[in-house]
Protein backbone atom coordinates (compact mmCIF):
# COMPACT_ATOMS: atom_id res chain seq x y z
CA UNK A 1 0.00 0.00 0.00
CA UNK A 2 2.70 2.58 1.28
CA UNK A 3 4.61 1.84 -2.21
CA UNK A 4 1.53 3.64 -4.39
CA UNK A 5 0.33 5.95 -1.87
CA UNK A 6 1.61 8.96 -1.63
CA UNK A 7 2.85 11.18 1.19
CA UNK A 8 3.79 14.87 1.49
CA UNK A 9 5.44 16.88 4.12
CA UNK A 10 2.67 19.55 6.03
CA UNK A 11 4.27 22.71 5.72
CA UNK A 12 7.42 23.66 7.07
CA UNK A 13 7.13 20.73 9.64
CA UNK A 14 8.52 17.10 9.80
CA UNK A 15 4.73 15.94 9.62
CA UNK A 16 3.88 13.58 6.71
CA UNK A 17 0.59 12.73 5.30
CA UNK A 18 -0.94 10.79 2.89
CA UNK A 19 -1.94 13.04 -0.48
CA UNK A 20 -5.41 12.15 0.17
CA UNK A 21 -7.21 12.68 3.93
CA UNK A 22 -10.52 10.87 4.89
CA UNK A 23 -13.50 13.16 5.81
CA UNK A 24 -15.78 11.79 8.07
CA UNK A 25 -18.79 14.06 8.32
CA UNK A 26 -20.79 10.64 7.21
CA UNK A 27 -23.48 12.74 6.09
CA UNK A 28 -26.28 10.45 4.87
CA UNK A 29 -24.68 7.63 6.27
CA UNK A 30 -27.12 6.19 9.38
CA UNK A 31 -25.08 2.87 9.81
CA UNK A 32 -22.41 3.09 12.16
CA UNK A 33 -20.34 -0.03 11.03
CA UNK A 34 -20.30 0.68 7.65
CA UNK A 35 -18.70 4.40 8.81
CA UNK A 36 -15.92 2.20 10.52
CA UNK A 37 -15.27 -0.41 7.73
CA UNK A 38 -14.74 3.06 5.73
CA UNK A 39 -12.23 3.69 7.72
CA UNK A 40 -10.63 0.80 8.43
CA UNK A 41 -10.28 0.53 4.14
CA UNK A 42 -8.69 3.72 4.07
CA UNK A 43 -6.37 2.68 6.44
CA UNK A 44 -5.50 -0.02 4.50
CA UNK A 45 -5.61 1.34 1.84
CA UNK A 46 -2.35 4.01 2.98
CA UNK A 47 -4.23 6.75 4.14
CA UNK A 48 -3.02 7.97 7.39
CA UNK A 49 -4.98 11.39 7.29
CA UNK A 50 -8.32 11.11 9.04
CA UNK A 51 -10.14 14.60 9.56
CA UNK A 52 -13.14 15.00 12.00
CA UNK A 53 -14.71 17.82 13.91
CA UNK A 54 -16.65 18.01 17.24
CA UNK A 55 -19.77 19.89 15.32
CA UNK A 56 -19.96 16.32 13.14
CA UNK A 57 -23.51 15.06 14.11
CA UNK A 58 -22.67 16.29 17.23
CA UNK A 59 -19.70 14.31 18.29
CA UNK A 60 -20.98 11.11 16.46
CA UNK A 61 -18.14 11.71 14.13
CA UNK A 62 -15.45 11.47 17.06
CA UNK A 63 -16.96 8.93 18.45
CA UNK A 64 -17.04 6.46 15.44
CA UNK A 65 -13.45 7.75 14.73
CA UNK A 66 -12.49 6.89 18.18
CA UNK A 67 -13.74 3.10 18.02
CA UNK A 68 -12.69 2.69 14.38
CA UNK A 69 -8.94 3.37 15.56
CA UNK A 70 -8.68 1.19 18.82
CA UNK A 71 -5.51 -0.66 17.87
CA UNK A 72 -4.71 1.70 15.02
CA UNK A 73 -4.28 5.28 16.40
CA UNK A 74 -0.54 5.57 15.92
CA UNK A 75 -0.85 4.73 12.65
CA UNK A 76 -3.08 7.99 12.07
CA UNK A 77 -2.18 11.79 11.98
CA UNK A 78 -5.61 12.39 13.45
CA UNK A 79 -7.27 16.39 13.37
CA UNK A 80 -10.47 17.12 14.77
CA UNK A 81 -11.67 21.16 15.30
CA UNK A 82 -13.43 23.82 17.77
CA UNK A 83 -15.25 26.81 17.78
CA UNK A 84 -18.93 25.87 16.79
CA UNK A 85 -21.86 25.60 19.35
CA UNK A 86 -21.70 22.52 21.48
CA UNK A 87 -24.97 24.02 23.54
CA UNK A 88 -27.13 27.28 23.95
CA UNK A 89 -25.25 29.01 26.77
CA UNK A 90 -23.28 31.78 25.50
CA UNK A 91 -19.64 30.43 26.31
CA UNK A 92 -20.42 27.03 24.63
CA UNK A 93 -19.32 27.98 21.10
CA UNK A 94 -16.23 30.17 19.39
CA UNK A 95 -12.38 30.48 19.97
CA UNK A 96 -12.14 31.46 23.80
CA UNK A 97 -9.60 29.87 26.36
CA UNK A 98 -12.69 28.75 28.28
CA UNK A 99 -14.34 27.08 25.43
CA UNK A 100 -11.32 25.77 23.64
CA UNK A 101 -9.71 23.78 26.67
CA UNK A 102 -13.02 22.56 27.84
CA UNK A 103 -14.03 21.32 24.14
CA UNK A 104 -10.26 19.27 23.62
CA UNK A 105 -11.29 17.25 26.75
CA UNK A 106 -14.50 16.25 25.37
CA UNK A 107 -13.23 15.51 21.73
CA UNK A 108 -10.54 13.49 23.22
CA UNK A 109 -12.64 11.42 25.26
CA UNK A 110 -15.08 10.75 22.45
CA UNK A 111 -11.66 9.96 20.16
CA UNK A 112 -10.45 7.95 23.16
CA UNK A 113 -7.03 9.44 22.70
CA UNK A 114 -4.64 11.08 24.53
CA UNK A 115 -3.45 13.57 21.74
CA UNK A 116 -5.13 15.06 18.70
CA UNK A 117 -2.13 15.60 16.33
CA UNK A 118 -3.82 18.37 14.64
CA UNK A 119 -6.16 20.78 16.43
CA UNK A 120 -8.15 23.45 14.26
CA UNK A 121 -9.60 26.76 14.54
CA UNK A 122 -13.15 25.45 12.96
CA UNK A 123 -14.38 29.28 11.89
CA UNK A 124 -13.78 32.81 12.42
CA UNK A 125 -14.62 33.88 15.77
CA UNK A 126 -14.57 38.00 15.48
CA UNK A 127 -15.42 37.99 19.00
CA UNK A 128 -12.08 35.95 20.56
CA UNK A 129 -8.40 37.82 20.21
CA UNK A 130 -6.12 35.86 18.04
CA UNK A 131 -3.84 36.16 21.03
CA UNK A 132 -6.33 34.72 23.47
CA UNK A 133 -6.89 31.86 21.05
CA UNK A 134 -3.36 31.08 20.29
CA UNK A 135 -2.10 31.11 23.38
CA UNK A 136 -5.17 28.48 24.60
CA UNK A 137 -3.55 26.09 21.78
CA UNK A 138 0.36 26.64 22.62
CA UNK A 139 -1.09 25.18 25.83
CA UNK A 140 -1.85 22.27 24.71
CA UNK A 141 0.89 21.59 22.95
CA UNK A 142 2.82 22.02 25.70
CA UNK A 143 0.94 19.71 27.74
CA UNK A 144 0.66 16.87 24.99
CA UNK A 145 -2.56 17.15 23.85
CA UNK A 146 -2.09 18.99 21.03
CA UNK A 147 1.08 18.35 18.40
CA UNK A 148 -0.30 20.83 15.84
CA UNK A 149 -2.32 23.14 14.88
CA UNK A 150 -3.97 24.78 12.21
CA UNK A 151 -7.17 27.26 11.16
CA UNK A 152 -10.39 26.48 8.58
CA UNK A 153 -11.99 29.05 6.70
CA UNK A 154 -9.86 31.83 7.61
CA UNK A 155 -9.43 34.60 5.41
CA UNK A 156 -5.52 35.07 4.26
CA UNK A 157 -5.43 38.14 6.42
CA UNK A 158 -6.28 36.09 9.32
CA UNK A 159 -4.22 33.41 8.90
CA UNK A 160 -1.11 36.39 8.08
CA UNK A 161 -2.38 38.15 11.38
CA UNK A 162 -1.82 34.86 13.20
CA UNK A 163 1.34 33.99 11.89
CA UNK A 164 2.82 37.65 13.19
CA UNK A 165 0.83 37.26 16.61
CA UNK A 166 2.66 33.95 16.91
CA UNK A 167 5.92 35.23 15.95
CA UNK A 168 5.68 38.48 17.98
CA UNK A 169 4.51 36.57 21.37
CA UNK A 170 6.67 33.47 20.41
CA UNK A 171 3.85 31.01 20.38
CA UNK A 172 2.87 27.60 18.13
CA UNK A 173 2.27 28.82 15.26
CA UNK A 174 0.03 27.41 12.56
CA UNK A 175 1.38 24.62 10.42
CA UNK A 176 -1.75 23.80 7.81
CA UNK A 177 -4.92 25.65 6.71
CA UNK A 178 -7.90 24.52 5.57
CA UNK A 179 -10.75 26.04 3.16
CA UNK A 180 -13.21 24.61 0.66
CA UNK A 181 -12.05 24.32 -2.93
CA UNK A 182 -13.23 22.90 -5.98
CA UNK A 183 -13.66 23.51 -9.86
CA UNK A 184 -17.06 25.64 -8.48
CA UNK A 185 -15.18 27.85 -5.71
CA UNK A 186 -11.47 28.38 -6.36
CA UNK A 187 -11.46 31.64 -4.67
CA UNK A 188 -8.54 30.44 -2.36
CA UNK A 189 -6.15 30.64 -5.25
CA UNK A 190 -6.21 34.26 -5.21
CA UNK A 191 -4.43 35.00 -1.78
CA UNK A 192 -4.85 32.05 0.00
CA UNK A 193 -2.85 29.38 -1.46
CA UNK A 194 0.42 32.65 -1.93
CA UNK A 195 0.32 33.19 1.45
CA UNK A 196 0.71 29.81 2.38
CA UNK A 197 3.51 28.96 -0.34
CA UNK A 198 5.56 32.13 1.20
CA UNK A 199 5.46 31.24 4.53
CA UNK A 200 5.64 27.44 4.24
CA UNK A 201 1.74 27.11 5.47
CA UNK A 202 0.19 23.38 4.48
CA UNK A 203 -2.91 23.46 2.99
CA UNK A 204 -5.70 20.73 3.32
CA UNK A 205 -8.75 21.49 0.89
CA UNK A 206 -12.57 19.73 1.71
CA UNK A 207 -15.32 19.32 -0.35
CA UNK A 208 -13.20 18.23 -3.75
CA UNK A 209 -16.54 17.14 -5.43
CA UNK A 210 -18.83 19.98 -3.75
CA UNK A 211 -20.36 17.55 -1.80
CA UNK A 212 -21.29 15.04 -4.51
CA UNK A 213 -22.44 17.83 -7.86
CA UNK A 214 -18.98 16.97 -9.03
CA UNK A 215 -19.64 12.69 -9.36
CA UNK A 216 -21.23 13.22 -12.10
CA UNK A 217 -24.12 11.67 -10.61
CA UNK A 218 -26.33 14.19 -10.57
CA UNK A 219 -28.01 15.17 -13.95
CA UNK A 220 -30.10 17.91 -15.17
CA UNK A 221 -33.46 17.04 -15.17
CA UNK A 222 -33.67 13.97 -13.66
CA UNK A 223 -34.54 12.99 -9.99
CA UNK A 224 -32.06 13.24 -7.12
CA UNK A 225 -30.12 9.83 -6.66
CA UNK A 226 -32.15 8.31 -3.43
CA UNK A 227 -30.00 8.56 -0.57
CA UNK A 228 -27.62 11.39 -1.41
CA UNK A 229 -27.52 14.77 0.48
CA UNK A 230 -29.60 16.05 -2.15
CA UNK A 231 -31.94 14.39 -2.61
Amino acid sequence: REATMEYRTVGRSGLRVSSICLGTAFRGAPDDSVCREVIHRALDAGINFIDTANEYQRGRSERIVGEALRGRRDEVVLTTKVHSPTGTGPNDRGLSRLHILREVENSLQRLQTDHVDVYFAHAVDADAPIDETLRAFDDLVRQGKVRYIGCSNFEAWRVCKGLWTSDQENLTSFSIVQDHYNLLDRRIERELVPLCRSEGVGMMTYSAQAVGLLTGRFRRGQPLPEGTLWA
